[in-house]
């Protein structure tokens, strides 16, 4: 048996799974806000109360927002600020007396769609996390791949690619740098472009809505299918995925499984483009599911 932890800013969920994927036990406890030892406590009375309810000592998968440091193991780029610079893995170890196994929230979304999910049984899935932010994990023959950096599918902090004239030099995102994918792709991305263009703050899934009835939100909506090809076809230049999974929030627009493929041909190097753009089978629980699965 196995137990994933999805620790998020606002709550930290744990789910149980057998050998076959089944759920067992899901259970989710607030997070902390700003208390680094009280986040780790959390994790290990989840872990513990999954236990006692399952009655089975189960292999420990997390999922975090950032990444470990490949200079010295410590946790970087968490939006949860507290943990950053701080030895999340090796602590959580001593204090759960068991080697864990952690990865990037984003790793742990494309590993559980590829997994047992919309991308079973392909051998390359890129596995995006299009919400408040703007992420990516890369799972290869089933495996996370992670690289020499740790840094393997942050495809929301590059350029915008062939950006239009009036898209340049772009807005600034939180990593310093100007025109980042994330900043034209994430929710808070839609909403801020709605916003240049009418004076109206409304969020994303507003503005999709609205899309619908109003000639401004569904130029705004095309402009962001269009940025999303883009992006998502300079993915398929490089990797050249069989599939690539959308989660987050902006997963929930149906529309764009249709027409963004039909966009991204004129962008691909290739005269064919068979990867394919699929929603998740498990939406919000394939971080959790994810880390369950490192442990495969």
């Amino acid at each position: 048996m196995r137990i994933g932890i999805d620790l998020g800013g606002t709550k930290v969920e744990g789910i149980a799974l057998d050998d076959n994927g089944k759920q067992l036990i899901r259970h989710r406890v607030l997070t902390p806000a700003g208390d680094y030892q009280g986040t780790l406590n959390a994790i290990v009375d989840l872990v513990g109360y999954i236990e006692s309810s399952i009655k089975h000592c189960a292999s420990i998968g997390i999922g975090t927002p950032g990444s470990l440091s490949p200079v010295n193991q410590l946790l970087r780029n968490s939006n949860s600020v507290c943990m950053n610079g701080q030895p999340v893995k090796q602590d959580l170890e001593k204090l759960l007396n068991r080697e864990i196994r952690m990865s990037n929230d984003a790793n742990c979304f494309a590993l559980s769609e590829a997994t047992d999910g919309a991308a079973k049984g392909e051998n390359i899935v890129f596995g995006v996390i299009v919400g408040t932010g703007t992420g990516a994990g890369i799972v290869v023959n089933g495996k996370v791949l992670t690289g020499a950096n740790a840094i393997a599918g942050e495809w929301g902090h590059n350029p915008l690619p062939w950006p239009e004239s009036n898209e340049l030099p772009g807005s600034e995102c939180y990593c310093g740098k100007y025109g980042c994918i994330e900043t034209f792709l994430s929710g808070p991305g839609l909403s801020a472009d709605y916003f240049s263009s009418t004076g109206e703050q409304l969020d994303a899934v507003d503005v999709v809505a609205l899309s619908k009835a109003d000639s401004q939100a569904e130029v705004c909506l095309l402009r962001y299918e269009d940025r999303m090809a883009r992006g998502l076809a300079h993915i398929i230049n490089v990797l050249d995925p069989d599939v690539i999974v959308l989660g987050g929030g902006m997963s929930n627009v149906s529309r764009l499984y249709k027409n963004v493929p039909e966009l991204w041909g004129q962008y691909v190097f290739s005269d064919v483009v068979n990867t394919r753009l699929l929603a998740p089978v498990y939406g919000d629980s394939s971080g959790v599911r994810g880390a369950a699965w490192l442990w495969d």
